[in-house]
C-alpha cells in the first residue's frame, strides 16, 4: 500500500504538527529579546524610532511614496474623520527595472513625482522596501537595493537626507521627511483609523511573497541603543531571519539551492514565494519515490516554479483533475499542497505569541493585541487566513493565554507612510 500524503511528510520531518506554537513562541521570544539586547543577533529587531502614541491629524495633507518591489507610488494623502483620501496617485514601474538606474536619477526622479504635491503640503512620508539602516532621526542609510531591481551607487546614501537636499536645490525649503518598510506602514496604516483603546499591543505584519513582523517596545527595552524610559516605538523585527523553528528534509534541499543559502530560514519556511517550489520538490522526490503514477509523476517533473496561487488551488482540489490520472495522487497532491500552508500557518501564529509574550501583551480577551495584516496569503489563500486564526486560538487563547485578533487591511503603505510622517514630526 502507498504512503499517505502525512505519512510521507512525517517520514520526512515535514509534518505540520510537529511546529507547535506553544512550545516555541516562547523560544522565538526569548530569540527576539536577545535581538533587542544586542547587535548581530537573529532576528536583528531593528529599532526604527518610530512613535506610535497620538492620534493621527486630520485634514492636514501629507506627500507620500511608495517605493516597492515592482512600483513606484506618490500622492497627496488627508485623513478625514471617515478615513482617508488620495489625490494625484501617480504609479508607475520602479526605477531600475529592467533598465540600470543611477542613485542619483532615483532621488531626482522621486522629487520629481512630489515637487509639485509640496505646495500643499511640509511633510512627507517614504516607504522605502528595501534593506537600510534606520537612523535616530528617521533617515534609511541604504544597504542593499535588491528585488531585481538595479540602482547603482546606492549603497550608504541616506534616502530622506538626499531627497531634502535634492528639493532645496530646486528652491524647495522647509520640507520633512521620514524613511520606514512596508511593515511598519501595515501597522501605521492599519490603526490610523481604529479605536487604538480596545487593544493591549499592535503589531505590523506582511505574509505574502515575504514574511515580516514588526511590533511596539519601549526604549528601555531595547538595550542596545542605549535609550531609557518607557516610551514605546515600532521595532522591525525582521523575523525571516528567525532561526527557532525545526526543519524538514525539503526545507533543508531548499534552502541548499536557493540564492541565499543559510540566511532566512523562517522566510523559506512561510513566504509564499517559497511555497511552491517547496511543493515541487517534495512532490519530485514522491514521484522517484514510486508513489505517484507514471503519468502523475511526469507532470510533476516538467513542473518550473509553480508560485504559491498554484499549491493553494490545489489544496482545495482546484485544476487536478487532469494533472493526475487517479484519485489517490489527486489527494495526495491536495494533502501536501494543504499541509505547507498549515506549516506557514503554524509559524506565523509562533511568531505573533512570541511578540505577545515578548512585550507581555494580548493577556485579556477584552484588549488583545491587534495584528495589521496583509500580504497575499493572508488576504488572498483559501487556506492560511482561516488556519492562522485556528491556530491563534487553540494556542494562543486556550494553551497560552494570549489574545490576538487579526485585522486584515489592504494597501495600507500610503496611509502608513502618511500616519509616519505626521505622528514623527
Amino acid at each position: 500500500m502507498k504512503m499517505t500524503a502525512h505519512e510521507y511528510l512525517t517520514a520526512n520531518g515535514m509534518e505540520p504538527e510537529k511546529l507547535d506554537p506553544s512550545v516555541y513562541a516562547p523560544l522565538m521570544a526569548a530569540e527576539m529579546k536577545e535581538g533587542l539586547e544586542k547587535e548581530n543577533c537573529l532576528p536583528p529587531m531593528i529599532p526604527t524610532f518610530l512613535r506610535f502614541a497620538g492620534d493621527v491629524p486630520k485634514n492636514k495633507p501629507v506627500v507620500v511614496i511608495d517605493a516597492g518591489g515592482t512600483n513606484f507610488r506618490t500622492g497627496l494623502l488627508t485623513f478625514t474623520d471617515k478615513g482617508y483620501t488620495v489625490d494625484h496617485l501617480q504609479k508607475r514601474k520602479m526605477p531600475g527595472i529592467g533598465t540600470p538606474a543611477t542613485w542619483e536619477e532615483f532621488i531626482s526622479l522621486v522629487a520629481d513625482s512630489i515637487q509639485p504635491l509640496l505646495a500643499e503640503a511640509d511633510d512627507i512620508g517614504f516607504c522605502f522596501s528595501y534593506n537600510a539602516e534606520i537612523t535616530p532621526e528617521i533617515d534609511g542609510r541604504v544597504v542593499k537595493i535588491d528585488k531585481e531591481v538595479i540602482i547603482t551607487g546606492c549603497e550608504g546614501h541616506l534616502v530622506a537626507a538626499d531627497l531634502i537636499a535634492e528639493l532645496e536645490k530646486r528652491g524647495v525649503h522647509g520640507k520633512h521627511a521620514v524613511i520606514l518598510n512596508d511593515t511598519a506602514a501595515v501597522l501605521l496604516g492599519g490603526t490610523a483609523s481604529i479605536d487604538k483603546t480596545s487593544y493591549s499591543s499592535f503589531i505590523g505584519q506582511v505574509s505574502g511573497t515575504g514574511t515580516n513582523t514588526c511590533c511596539l517596545v519601549s526604549d528601555e527595552a531595547i538595550a542596545k541603543i542605549g535609550l531609557t524610559g518607557t516610551r514605546k516605538q515600532i521595532v522591525n523585527c525582521e523575523s525571516g531571519t528567525c532561526t527557532t523553528m525545526p526543519r524538514g528534509r525539503f526545507d533543508k534541499e531548499l534552502d541548499e539551492h536557493s540564492a541565499a543559502p543559510g540566511e532566512k530560514f523562517f522566510e523559506k519556511l512561510t513566504a509564499g514565494v517559497y511555497q511552491g517550489e517547496l511543493c515541487r520538490l517534495i512532490l519530485n522526490a514522491a514521484a522517484d519515490d514510486g508513489i505517484l503514477s507514471a503519468y502523475t509523476a511526469e507532470n510533476v517533473r516538467k513542473l518550473v516554479k509553480p508560485d504559491s496561487s498554484v499549491i493553494d488551488a490545489w489544496s482545495i482540489g482546484e485544476n487536478l483533475a487532469e494533472f493526475c490520472d487517479n484519485d489517490d495522487d489527486r489527494t495526495f497532491l491536495q494533502e501536501i499542497s494543504k499541509a505547507l500552508f498549515e506549516r506557514s500557518a503554524r509559524c506565523m501564529c509562533t511568531n505573533l505569541l512570541a511578540i505577545s509574550i515578548l512585550t507581555d501583551s494580548g493577556k485579556e480577551a477584552e484588549h488583545p493585541v491587534c495584528v495589521c495584516a496583509e500580504g497575499s496569503l493572508v488576504q488572498k489563500s483559501h487556506c492560511y487566513h482561516p488556519m492562522l486564526e485556528q491556530f491563534l486560538d487553540l494556542y494562543g487563547a486556550k494553551k497560552l493565554g494570549r489574545h490576538v485578533k487579526l485585522v486584515i487591511g489592504n494597501e495600507s503603505t500610503l496611509p502608513g507612510a502618511g500616519a509616519a510622517a505626521l505622528l514623527n514630526k
